[in-house]
Order: C-alpha cells, then structure tokens, then sequence
C-alpha cells in the first residue's frame, strides 16, 4: 500500500521514529548479508527479486475506496524474500526498490523517506516473525506464508493509515478500516502468488522468473481495467464535488424506483438548493462560490446518496426512508450546512424538498416534480429549512405561481394534478374530479358558453372538491352514513376550497368552488342562495358533481346506471337543481364526448 503524500510538519511525530528505526533496520540487514558470506547464487536471487520489485512499482495498481495511493505486486516478491533468503534480503530488497523508483518519479524527500522507512521495518518485522518457526515440508511452508504475508499486511496497513490520518484529518480507526476493506482480498491473493513463487524458486530458480512475468501482466491489466472503470465514473461524476452529476442522478433514481417498487419498501428523494447563491458568486467570486459548493457536497454524503444537478442545485436519495425518517436525514443535512462558517463568506444556508415514493409521486419525472415544488416553498417561506411534499400546501404554492405567467397549459397540469391529489384522498374510484371537469365543461358547451368560460367552468370542476385536502381521511372514507358533527366538517370544505383558490388570480374560479353545493331552492350550503343568485358555473358544476357521484361506486353503497341517475337529476330539477342546467345535460348525456382543451 501507497500513501499519496506526506506534508512533513504535521507528521514528524510519525515521520522521523519510522524513518530512523527503518534507516537502522537497513543497516543491520546489510551488515548481516555482507557478513555472511552468501554465495553468488544467492546475491543473484536478491537482484532479481529487487528487479522484479521494481518493476512492480512502476506500475501500482489503484484501488476504489482506500485512502492510499494503491498496491503493488512488491508485497509478493518481499514475502518471498523473506521466506525464501530471511528477513536480510526481504529489507534489502524493498528498500532499494522502493528508494529508486520514488527518486526517478520525483517524489518529495520526506515522502521517500517515510514510504522506504516504512516498507524496510514491514519487511523487517514479516522476516523476523517467522525466525523460530519450523519450515520443514508443506505444512511448515504454509504457515510460514501466511505468517510473513499477515504481519506484512497489518504493519503496513497500520503505517500508512497512520500518516494518511494525520495528513487529511481522519480518524486512524476509521482510515484503517476503510483501507483494510479495499485491500484485504488483493493482498490475499498475492500471498497465495507468494506460495506459488517460493516453491518454484525451490525447484529452479528459472521457473519463478517465469511466474515474475506473468504475474506482472496481471498488475498490467489491472492497472488497465482500473483506468477504464475510472473514465466510466468520471462520465458519471461532477468534477466539482466529486458527486453524482445530472445523468448519473437520473439513472440511479429511476433504478432506485424499480427496487422499492420490487420490494416494496419506500424511496425518499431530497432536492436540496443552496440560498443566495448568486449573491456569493457576485460578492466574493467564482473560486469563492465553487469552494461553497464543495463543502456543501461534502455535507450532502453523510444524508445519503448525493449527486450535483448543476449550479447550486443538488439531490440525495434516500432508500428505504420513510416520509418522517427522510425528513429527519434532509433536517439534518439543512442544520449541518447552517452550522457552516467558512473564511470571509460567512454562514450559508440550503433549502430542501422531499418527496416519497410511493406515496407521492410513481415515476422518476414525477417524483422529482413533486420534490422541486415542495422546495419552491420552502424557498418562498423562509429558506434554511426543508418541506415535505403536501399536497394542500405545496402544489397550491406551484400553481398559486404558474396563475401569474402566460403559460394556461401549465396552469391546467399543476390544477389536474392537484385533482388527483383530492381523489387519491376521497372516497370515490378513479378520476372524479377530472370526470366532474369534463362533464361540466360539456353542459357549457350545450348551453353555449363561450371557450374561455368553458375552460373556466372545466378548471373549477377538476378543483371542486380542493378543500377536502383538509377533512380528516376517516370522514371522507367512512363506510356509513356520516354523523351531524362530521357533516358539519365535510360541508365546511367548499369554504376550505375557496379559501386556497382565491389568490390564484383565475377568478370566477374561487367563487364556483365556494357556491357548488347551493341549492336552487336555498337549502344548500354554504350561504343558503338560491336560484340566479347562485352562480352559473356553480350550478353547472352541482350537476356534474351529483351524476358523477351517482354513477360512481361508494364505500357504502351500489352505484346507479347512467339512466337512473339521469332520472334522479330530472326528479330534483327546480328544487336541487337548476332546470335549465338538467336540461341541457339530458340533451348532451347521449353524445359525451371528450372536449378539446383550448390550445395555451
């Protein structure tokens, strides 16, 4: 293992002992081969084994997730060294490969000095663990194996996630772990190559050097795969914040989506939006800003799967999270940025919005829309915090805002989708309020209203029943007739209604929503008018309203046949209702066709 760098004044603690104790291990090794009066055949294995070590650092492999620069097949040749010629050759052997390669890259100093300083006390440390151990026959070579590859393995380890540490301020225990889940299975399969090397170097030296070129190949092709995967991440990758970028976000939600759906467990989507942004960019500069978007993304990890949209817009996927735990997770995410203070900026703040498959939104468009609206509220009431998708409030607030543009087509969407909110709510099957709109606009058609006010009358239908957002689920689900006091709050949402529409600037819409429960003959609700005093569009969407909910299937009751609820409308036609409206859809009723929506 590799570490990348090593500023010197924040690691002399670590820097200097491993360099001095590795320094004085390469002097006793050197000694001692020197001393011992090895044969030629021996000083020539030593070389090739430093050639092949050489070689091997040349070419590193890099690893995903490990807080180091990589591995090199050198553990392999430097356990066989061990094993093999003693812990004397194992120092020798990886110091100078090691010392002349980082020198011909052009390393620092003090990064040369640390990484031969460490893999020498490694080497020594693998070597001499295996002095008293008996090595007779295949048992006795395999423990020493795995003795020698164990011991290399962990005081490396524990080296380099000691400098990787305290260069870039991460818990040791947690750098540690994280590079022995990267390195755990590469490093046993060079300790198996390690076996496979010693014992054809026992047979002939000749055949291990044949291994060496295989085995070489194989970091080659490594080295080669890695780079691959890497280029096909970084397609995936803002360069930025090393996050997601947009398609890699659009990819992983709609997969994201098809698990949950499989097994039915909920997936949360949090769009997140950093606030004033462009007033950073524009006071402090560009690099300012970019420095804020990297630390807002280094936030956005720890609340889940985070990707980059562009700009200063972000997402986090939440798998498995329910409505309330992501609201949890996206809090947290909106507090840890807010406890931000960063140099000559200042504190900054995001905004979030969630929504929650399956419960809002069953597609990947759809369930990002519904995430962008409840963050458009959030924006629009305050900032530095995060909203749940609700549908009373967040797509009002999105079609409060389309009613002030030019864009009717959009108004029309935002309105039919509030609609379907109010169904999915209600006691009725299917699109209730969408029928109700397209009944209501034929009557207008019949009774020759013009197109804008056919379109009117076709809005206020499909948001006649707005109001109910509020009534408590029980009432509007409840399987028997209502009691007086939960009438009395059902018969309150044509008020509710009026009261979210009447801002949207589409008037007479709010007022036809108020008004679609009064009777002909006074005795409706909410105010008791009568006659001409109620409203046309009201009154055309009384009828509708009442067909529809006649032929429609109920908790408690049968729906009627299309020609019996006609009855019923003609039998309370002047009282109920107003005659002329009855009229007019007893003429359209057979000949119901869809009306074209006006072209926005």
């Amino acid at each position: 293992m590799r570490v990348s760098a090593l500023p010197s004044p924040r690691l002399a603690a670590l820097v200097a002992p491993v360099c001095l104790l590795g320094l004085g291990a390469v002097g006793a090794a050197t000694y001692r081969l020197l001393a011992g009066g090895e044969s030629l055949g021996v000083w020539l294995s030593i070389v090739a084994l430093f050639t092949a070590c050489v070689l091997a650092e040349r070419y590193p492999v890099a690893l995903d997730g490990v807080d180091a620069g990589g591995v090199t097949l050198t553990y392999s040749f430097v356990v066989a060294a061990a094993v093999l010629f003693g812990w004397e050759a194992a120092v020798v052997v990886v110091f100078a490969a090691t010392a002349l390669m980082q020198f011909l890259q052009h390393r620092p100093p003090v990064r040369v000095a640390f990484n031969t300083g460490a893999y020498s006390l490694t080497a020594a440390a693998c070597g001499l663990a295996i002095v008293p151990l008996e090595m007779e026959g295949v048992t006795g070579l395999l423990v020493a194996v795995v003795v020698a590859a164990s011991v290399n393995y962990w005081v490396n380890t524990l080296l380099i996630s000691g400098a990787v540490s305290l260069s870039s301020d991460k818990p040791f225990l947690a750098t540690t772990a994280t590079n022995v889940r990267g390195t755990a299975v590469p490093f046993a399969l060079m300790g198996s190559a390690s076996v496979m090397l010693i014992v054809l170097w026992e047979r002939s030296p000749f055949l291990s050097f044949v291994l060496i070129g295989p085995l070489l190949a194989i970091a080659l092709y490594q080295r080669s795969t890695y780079r691959a995967l890497r280029a096909m991440r970084l397609a995936l990758t803002d360069p930025l914040t090393n996050l997601g970028n947009h398609r890699h976000f659009h990819e992983r939600l709609q997969r994201g989506i098809a698990e949950a759906e499989e097994k039915s467990q909920p997936l949360s989507l949090c769009l997140v939006d950093i606030d004033d942004f462009k007033r950073i960019n524009d006071r402090f500069g560009h690099p300012s800003g970019d420095g804020v978007l990297g630390q807002v993304g280094k936030r956005l990890r720890q609340g889940g799967e985070a990707f980059r949209l562009g700009g200063d817009e972000f997402a986090v996927l939440m798998p498995g999270l329910n409505g309330q735990q992501a609201f949890t997770a996206a809090s947290s995410i909106v507090d840890r940025v807010a406890a931000l203070e960063l140099d000559h900026i200042g504190p900054i703040t995001v905004s979030a919005g969630l929504a929650t498959f399956p419960v809002q939104g069953v597609g990947r468009d759809e369930l990002i829309r519904l995430a962008d609206s409840a963050l458009y509220w959030a924006k629009e009431h305050g900032k530095n915090q995060v909203r749940a998708y609700r549908p009373d409030v967040v797509e009002l607030a999105e079609l409060r805002r389309l009613a002030a543009g030019p864009d009717r087509a959009a108004r029309y969407r935002a309105a039919a989708s509030l609609a379907k909110a109010v169904d999915a709510r209600d006691a009725y099957t299917g699109s209730h309020s969408e029928r109700v709109g397209e009944l209501a606009a034929r009557i207008a058609v019949r009774m020759a209203a013009d197109p804008e006010l056919v379109e009117l009358i076709r809005l206020a239908g499909s948001l006649h029943d707005l109001g109910k957002l509020a009534i408590p689920e029980e009432i509007l689900r409840k399987p028997a007739p209502l009691t007086d006091a939960e009438r009395m709050v059902l018969e309150r949402h044509p008020q509710i209604g009026f009261r979210m529409l009447e801002s949207l600037g589409v008037d007479p819409v709010a007022e036809w929503v108020l008004h679609h429960h009064e009777r002909w003959d006074g005795a409706g609700y909410p105010d008791g008018v009568y006659g001409d005093q109620i409203p046309l569009g009201a009154r055309i969407i009384f009828v509708a309203d009442a067909y529809d909910a006649m032929t429609s299937d109920r908790v408690y009751r049968r729906r009627l046949t299309a020609h019996d609820a006609l009855a019923e409308l003609q039998r309370c036609a002047g009282t109920q209702f107003d005659p002329d409206v009855v009229a007019a859809f007893a003429d359209e009723i057979g000949v119901l066709r869809p009306v074209p929506a006006l072209a926005s």
